[in-house]
């Protein structure tokens, strides 16, 4: 199965998001495109667009990304507390009809501000179910010409939609590391999105998942990894700004979300608990800055040289990742160091079978 890569695009107003020292036109139509415009000239795929209350809508964002790009994919994150499915798939298939099968949508279950968009869907069971519920509505929207169902949470009768998506329906990527996040993935999800642990936690995770999709109906499920990929020239030099970054985030206040979700979703436990394993994992994953600041998905980083760093994404692959989200800041400069230095070494001959 052929490798895909994305970037990411943080979409936020206020600068400095991860340390990135850009100052100006955060939140624009602009400074966005251009980063989908570098992606695209660097050998991305496209990039995962980031989403929580207080953000721009990332709908739109992507749609607007769309229309300026020719060949970027946009990983629409969506929550389904903010979204009725069968809105949501008319919009996707829409987004994917104009851009001629260009969309991509990451359906996020974990906790926001709820209180501020009117969600009362706030404990975890329910979430996980709601999710579910939400995910296989889309897809029979998508594929079915008309639609009537009642469930738990969500109801439409003789529902169609004007657009279908272009070719085929657009991936539900999905991420969550509790049994019952799993148990979601494994029915309805395309693409199980992991983030940065060491390889002997992902390889039992990946197990655990494939027995739990074995009797599925649609096709197999792949798998995902999100992670900030830190390059440089040599691996002293990775390791030296490594650690000058951590030492600059020491003691700054995490990111209001972070700060508030971290006791309660289980992937960002794990991440956060790696560091009492040790601050650096496998070959070079660096678990020092979720201790010191960062949080969520980027809180554990590859860092090393190119070499070093293709190294350890092709032994993910081997365990049979084959979708990557990677990024560093800032986000500008490094995708074209990333593109140029690191993705070549992806997709050299062979490589996939590594």
């Amino acid at each position: 199965m052929s490798l895909d890569f994305l970037w990411y695009i943080p979409n936020t107003v206020e600068p400095g998001h991860r340390g990135d020292d850009t100052t100006e036109g955060w939140g624009s139509l602009d400074y966005s495109t251009g980063l989908a415009r570098a992606a695209e000239r660097h050998g991305w795929s496209g990039a995962l667009i980031g989403t929580s209350w207080g953000r721009p809508d990332t709908f739109t964002v992507a749609t607007a990304l769309a229309a300026r790009t020719t060949t970027f994919r946009p990983l629409v994150a969506v929550r389904p507390g903010y979204w009725h499915p069968a809105q949501f798939a008319a919009a996707a298939a829409t987004l994917d009809q104009l851009s001629q099968g260009r969309a991509l949508v990451n359906i996020v279950s974990g906790l926001d501000q709820p209180a501020a968009y009117g969600d009362d869907v706030t404990d975890s069971p329910q979430r996980y179910a709601r999710t579910q519920e939400f995910m296989h509505l889309v897809r029979r929207l998508w594929t079915e010409p008309e639609v009537t169902f009642e469930g738990r949470f969500y109801r439409v009768t003789d529902a169609t939609l004007a657009h279908r998506p272009y070719a085929s329906p657009p991936p539900l990527y999905f991420g969550g590391a509790s049994p019952a996040a799993e148990r979601v993935a494994a029915a309805e999800a395309d693409v199980q999105l992991f983030w940065g642990e060491p390889l002997e936690a992902l390889a039992e995770r990946i197990a655990r998942l494939r027995e739990l999709s074995a009797d599925r109906v649609h096709a197999p499920l792949e798998f995902g990894l999100r992670i900030t990929t830190l390059v440089r020239d040599t691996t002293q030099e990775a390791w030296a700004e490594a650690e000058a970054r951590v030492a600059r985030m020491r003691g700054e206040q995490p990111e209001a979300w972070w700060q508030g979700n971290r006791e309660h979703a289980v992937g960002q436990r794990r991440l956060y608990d790696l560091a009492e394993r040790g601050e650096v994992l496998d070959t070079c994953l660096y678990t020092t800055p979720g201790t010191v600041g960062g949080g969520g998905a980027g809180s554990t980083w590859l860092v090393g040289s190119p070499t070093d760093v293709a190294q350890a994404l092709l032994r993910y692959r081997g365990l049979g990742i084959t979708r990557f989200i990677l990024s560093d800041t800032p986000y500008q400069r490094e995708i074209r160091r990333l593109g140029e230095q690191l993705l070549p070494l992806l997709r050299e001959p062979g490589t996939e079978d590594a």
